[in-house]
């Protein structure tokens, strides 16, 4: 039960965080995407040791691929992720008093493009620094995981919003800066590249092909 509490309070914190300053009275300020990644980075260091800390369902898909989440936490995972998001999204608008919103326009193409490459480079960071045996014990995981979001927020948020996780798709869709027919464009991009990122994972430490390289992977 702790680790589902776990996923649950990651989430919550990061899909509070994206609310909260996105929703912000004076507009989106320019620290918006560090103090996200910030929060993301702080929770990973929190729960990792306990849950693994995904705090989004692409990375759990990921993960699961990878062979490091059991089958039986796939399913009870992603709806402890996708609930605490939209818990924090509905947080977020009564602290907010509700403003009005308007969502973001997305172009369906560049933004499922955006949505999958940085979905793919999260899940793709995430398995090498938090799931190799090579990088076991390090301390620069929760950095590394949630500098990855620092950057993609920064670089695609205005293409595709700038979710990389279901979850925080379902979250931007509470507190209406995407439209819910717009949420495919999320799902179909963060899945595809987390599955994407698994499959190039696992090809590149079977590459290696080195007995001693296997071990470590």
């Amino acid at each position: 039960m702790g680790k589902y509490l776990v996923e649950f309070i990651g989430t919550f914190f990061l899909v509070f965080t994206i609310g909260m300053c996105v929703l912000h009275p004076d507009g989106i300020r320019p620290l918006t995407a560090l103090a996200i990644g910030a929060v993301l980075m702080t929770m990973v260091y929190a729960g990792g040791h306990i849950s693994g800390a995904h705090y989004n369902p692409a990375v759990t898909i990921a993960v699961w691929l990878r062979g490091k989440c059991a089958t039986a936490d796939v399913v009870p995972y992603i709806v402890v992720q996708c609930a605490a998001a939209a818990a924090a999204a509905a947080i977020t608008l009564v602290l907010r008093d509700n403003p009005t919103v308007t969502p973001i326009t997305l172009s369906p193409g560049p933004a499922v493009l955006a949505e999958f490459l940085f979905a793919f480079a999260l899940c793709f960071v995430v398995l090498s620094v938090a799931t190799a045996k090579a990088t076991a014990g390090n301390s620069y995981f929760g950095l590394a995981i949630g500098f990855t979001v620092f950057a993609g927020a920064y670089t695609v948020g205005s293409v595709s919003g700038g979710a990389f996780n279901p979850g925080v798709a379902i979250g931007l869709g509470v507190m209406g800066l995407v439209k819910w027919t717009d949420l495919w464009i999320h799902l179909v991009g963060d899945f595809a590249g987390a599955i994407a990122a698994a499959l190039a994972f696992r090809a590149i430490h079977q590459e290696a092909g080195a007995p001693a390289a296997k071990a470590r992977a």
